[in-house]
């Protein structure tokens, strides 16, 4: 398959494939994936493949013919997409119509963005603004109801189908007893979320969530972002490259210097300097506070492995790089190492589940100076 790069999903794809080779390809098929993980990336490197003029023997789009030039630019007139949208303005029903160019300049530049982050991008308030109306499900059915104008199939792309609501019911008989050749790809992050009467219609294909190698290709190949920046936001991303992406946008020349001051209090057991700290760095909102804590964490790591292996060259920033090497020569254990890596990585639970800030990061740094004495904090 082709279409803009795919990473990370080589057993999707092949199931995919498998289906297409088998010669019974379903005519609804559901691609399952955590946000993040190229869910609608790879519906439309499928629909290009499909749609292909030339394709190769291993399951290659060629790429240069009509079809796959105009399923690239999202303009083929047999790949129909379906997405969240609202009214424009007042008196105009919500449809995917009245936004697909911005839908097309959307996925040019942001492949692997999320719905969040189209929405936004569209002037919507909140992702609760957006929807899939009724009136766009009964012109799905229309438009679908007409012959392929150019290639071996119609194929609509319904982009996150947790939008539908009971509206949804209106596709039913249209997704289980479709025209000849038309196939439906609907790309989902929450099965909760969806209709149950449409997934009982559907083929599951799972995705998987990104590795951090190749969140850190996609950023660096599709994003243009400078390799060491790339593997940090990889390492931080969770296997999400929305979040990946949404770290890059976080200062992190103010991250290090945070590091800075909380290790020199921390080693210093110097009190004055923790509390300052504390105040500081808990007034972050909670995701850019577990962001800060897990950057922590990769730094340790790297320092661990610059201690234990000879000529190690850590993927990091300059200034990192330099970070890693001072806290790597006052030469701590392995052990006080790890257990720093255990205590933050508690710290970071708590933040996930709303503990008070301050208390987190206080405990947190008195327990880390009991490790660097080899002692015990109680709870």
């Amino acid at each position: 398959m082709q279409g803009k790069a795919i990473y990370g999903q080589e057993k999707a794809q092949s199931d995919l494939l498998n289906f297409y080779r088998s010669g019974h390809l379903p005519h609804a098929i559901l691609m399952l994936g955590k946000e993040g993980s190229g869910g609608l990336a790879l519906a439309i490197s499928f629909a290009q493949f499909l749609l292909c003029e030339q394709k190769g023997d291993e399951g290659e789009a060629c790429g240069y013919c009509t079809a796959c030039l105009k399923t690239k630019a999202l303009v083929h007139p047999d790949l129909h997409f379906t997405f969240p949208s609202f009214p424009p303005k007042p008196g105009v029903k919500t449809n995917s119509k009245n936004f697909i160019r911005e839908f097309r300049e959307f996925f040019d530049r942001h492949p692997y963005g999320s719905v969040t982050d189209w929405l936004e991008s569209i002037g919507a308030k909140d992702r609760q603004s957006g929807n899939i109306s009724a009136e766009e499900c009964k012109e799905m059915i229309e438009a679908l109801s007409l012959k392929a104008m150019e290639g071996a199939y119609k194929i609509q792309i319904v982009w996150r189908p947790e939008y539908l609501g009971k509206e949804g019911n209106i596709l039913l008989k249209l997704i289980e007893e479709p025209p000849a050749n038309t196939i439906f790809l609907l790309v989902a992050e929450q099965t909760d979320s969806v209709l149950e009467t449409i997934l009982s219609r559907t083929q599951l294909v799972r995705l998987q969530p990104m590795a951090d190698e190749a969140i850190r290709e996609i950023l660096h190949n599709i994003y243009q972002v400078p390799a060491a920046e790339a593997a940090r936001a990889a390492v931080l991303s969770e296997g999400n490259v929305a979040h990946a992406l949404a770290v890059l946008q976080e200062n992190e020349s103010d991250w290090l210097q945070l590091i800075k001051d909380w290790f020199n209090g921390v080693f210093t057991y110097n009190g004055n300097l923790i509390g300052k700290w504390v105040d500081l760095v808990s007034k972050l909102p909670a995701v850019q506070l577990k962001n800060f804590l897990m950057y922590a964490q990769q730094l340790l790591g790297h320092t661990l492995r610059m201690s234990l292996i000879p000529g190690y060259q850590p993927a990091l920033s300059a200034a990192d790089v330099q970070f890693v090497q001072r806290l790597s020569a006052r030469q701590f254990n392995y052990q006080i190492i790890n257990q720093m890596d255990s205590l933050i990585g508690s710290a970071v639970y708590h933040v996930e589940r709303n503990a008070n800030t301050k208390v987190v990061l206080l405990h947190l740094s008195v327990a880390m100076q009991y490790a660097l004495k080899g002692a015990k904090l109680s709870a």
